[in-house]
């Protein structure tokens, strides 16, 4: 299966949008970040698709991870076969 390009909706300054970001770029994913602080209608749109305000949030190929933290993240990967290898 072909690797979806992520969004990723993040606050400024939290530790596990950080962290997820970073895990992300460590292993070559391409993603797009969204920063919800700064832009409104993104924060509308992340609280529409999840049904929360928490970051972070990743979506692609109309699924979506909320409130996540990377050992979620990498178990969310393997079950839509996104896994990379390592």
């Amino acid at each position: 299966m072909e690797i979806p390009r992520f969004s990723v909706y993040v606050k400024p300054g939290c530790p596990w949008c950080v962290e997820g970001v970073d895990w992300l770029n460590e292993r070559g994913y391409a993603f797009e970040e969204i920063d919800v602080y700064s832009d409104r209608a993104a924060f509308a749109k992340m609280q529409h698709l999840s049904g929360q305000t928490r970051c972070p949030t990743l979506t692609a190929n109309g699924k979506m991870l909320s409130d996540f933290d990377t050992g979620q993240l990498e178990k969310f990967l393997r079950e839509n076969g996104w896994l990379k290898a390592a």
